[in-house]
């Protein structure tokens, strides 16, 4: 089947690359991007295709700045999808998350991040479905982050988990198959 303009495409690492570096030449000030989700997990060396790019920032329906602007004119201009998560509204980051986002490249003024490993891990249990799963395994596997620490840090999840309209018994369920699949 032919791709068309509605159809996703799948993002490889060249496209990926490809998409920071020309949202590097369009830097005019340093700046920092936090990749989430499928594609910093390419980035990473996951073989689970995606089809759009992640980045922490501001929900655009509610607030956008200047660069989120040029995020999305670059991923217009490239036909890749991209979308502003705010991650710390959907659960609560876990302590030094900050000190462990991983640095993939320097892209002209633009600097550019993985971010926390533990963070992405908790947000895909939370959400939970089979191939969020897939990518915390793939995560543990790749020794980017301890089974043991992460069953720790989604102790805080469920502790917490009413601050942010999250179900206790469906993120034990997510560990339960998580459990059972790595």
């Amino acid at each position: 089947m032919e791709p068309t303009d509605r159809t996703p495409r799948r993002l490889s690492d060249a496209d990926i690359r490809g998409f920071l570096a020309h949202l590097g030449e369009r830097c005019e000030h340093p700046s920092v991007l936090y990749l989430l989700g499928g594609s910093a997990l390419i980035l990473l060396g996951s073989l689970r295709p995606t089809v759009d790019l992640d980045y922490v920032g501001s929900d655009p329906r509610v607030q956008t700045d200047e660069w989120q602007n040029v995020i999305h004119q670059v991923g217009d201009e490239m036909r890749i999808e991209v979308e502003a998560l705010p991650i710390q509204e959907f659960i609560p980051l876990p302590q030094d998350a900050e000190r462990r986002h991983i640095k993939i490249g320097q892209f002209g003024k633009l600097s550019v991040y993985v971010f926390d490993p533990y963070s992405i891990a908790l947000s895909k249990i939370e959400r939970g479905f089979e191939s969020d799963l897939e990518d915390v395994v793939f995560l543990i596997r790749q020794k980017l982050i301890a089974y043991d620490r992460l069953l720790e840090l989604a102790q805080t999840l469920i502790a917490r988990a009413g601050e942010f309209g999250l179900d206790v018994q469906q993120i034990r369920a997510h560990l339960d198959a998580l459990a059972r699949t790595k």
